[in-house]
């Protein structure tokens, strides 16, 4: 009796008993790569189980040696070394024309999860600095440069102190994930713990060094939430160009902006401050409006006040 099997986005396949995924789908007409043959040499039949992953026969010797090598998610599987022992089973190929088999095969990426992507819990840190613009327009390129890679070094060393990954800068700002190794609430922990680390190193920086010899101190603004997020690698040619995408990203890059309006250098989402073992002091609570979202979000101030205040007319903070 033969099992049927569902591609995703294409057809249901018939699996007959002795028959593997592969031959099974070929027999149906799916132009399913296979360049070995079917040898489980190639990986070019790779699929990814979407559903019944324990409906198919295990691995085999072959097949487990070139997912160690690879590094496979346990969910992808050569269709060539794959029989189906009940129904229920749903899959999805991942080669499906020479773009897609130019990515996994030609591509220089070792980690098969970060070419897949995959959902996460992470900490998201978004930071700024304030009142660089006047000091960009009062000196030379040279010091505006030499400064940045001064004030840059000091927030990758906080960051990576507390094992979080930059992601992406952007003029005078990054942002940087925190979690790729750990659960949800160490990465709070230490996403709150680099901030603190950051406001204080950005103090000494500036008595020690930026007014001293340029008249001038900075102020970051720094926001953190917590959220399920898509991390993935989308492979434009940088060196470990790992993506991280979803909507608590954009709550973490509003919060951040809101440290103008509510005067205070580190906004943290009262989601990510329930996290914490222990938390900082908090100088109180404010109720933000997102986009898209109908009820206020409701934040915590762990930093301090700017010296200038940088907000026209602060919202009240409770």
């Amino acid at each position: 009796m033969p099992f049927p099997v569902k591609f995703k986005g294409e057809k249901v396949v018939p699996v007959e008993e002795g028959q593997t995924v592969l031959q099974a789908s070929l027999a149906a007409g799916i132009p399913h790569y296979h360049a070995c043959g079917g040898k489980g040499q190639c990986t070019t039949c790779r699929i990814l189980v979407l559903e019944g992953q324990e409906l198919l026969t295990p691995p085999t010797t072959s097949e487990r040696a070139i997912k160690n090598v690879k590094k496979f998610p346990d969910n992808v599987r050569l269709a060539c070394q794959s029989y189906v022992r009940g129904e229920g089973v749903e899959v999805q190929r991942l080669i499906r024309d020479e773009t897609d088999r130019y990515i996994f095969i030609n591509g220089k990426e070792d980690n098969m999860t970060r070419v897949m992507g995959e959902r996460r819990k992470l900490a998201l840190f978004f930071i700024d600095i304030r009142n660089f613009t006047p000091f960009i327009e009062a000196h030379l390129p040279f010091d505006v440069i030499h400064i940045m890679r001064r004030v840059f070094a000091l927030m990758r060393n906080a960051i990576s102190q507390y094992e979080g990954k930059i992601i992406d800068t952007a003029g005078d700002g990054l942002y940087a994930v925190f979690g790729l190794n750990d659960g949800i609430k160490k990465a709070a922990e230490s996403a709150v713990l680099a901030g603190l680390k950051i406001l204080e190193d950005i103090k000494i920086f500036n008595n020690t060094y930026l007014r001293p010899y340029f008249n001038h101190s900075f102020e970051v603004g720094i926001g953190v939430h917590v959220g399920k997020v898509i991390v993935g690698n989308v492979g434009i040619g940088l060196s470990d160009n790992l993506t991280v995408m979803g909507y608590p990203v954009n709550v973490a890059a509003r919060l951040q902006a809101a440290t103008k309006e509510l005067n205070n250098s580190f906004v943290i989402s009262e989601r990510a401050y329930r996290l914490l073992k222990n938390p900082p002091y908090s100088a109180g609570c404010a109720y933000l409006t997102l986009k898209g979202v109908s009820n206020p979000y409701e934040v915590k101030l762990i930093g301090k006040p700017y010296a200038f205040s940088q907000a026209a007319s602060p919202p009240s903070v409770t």
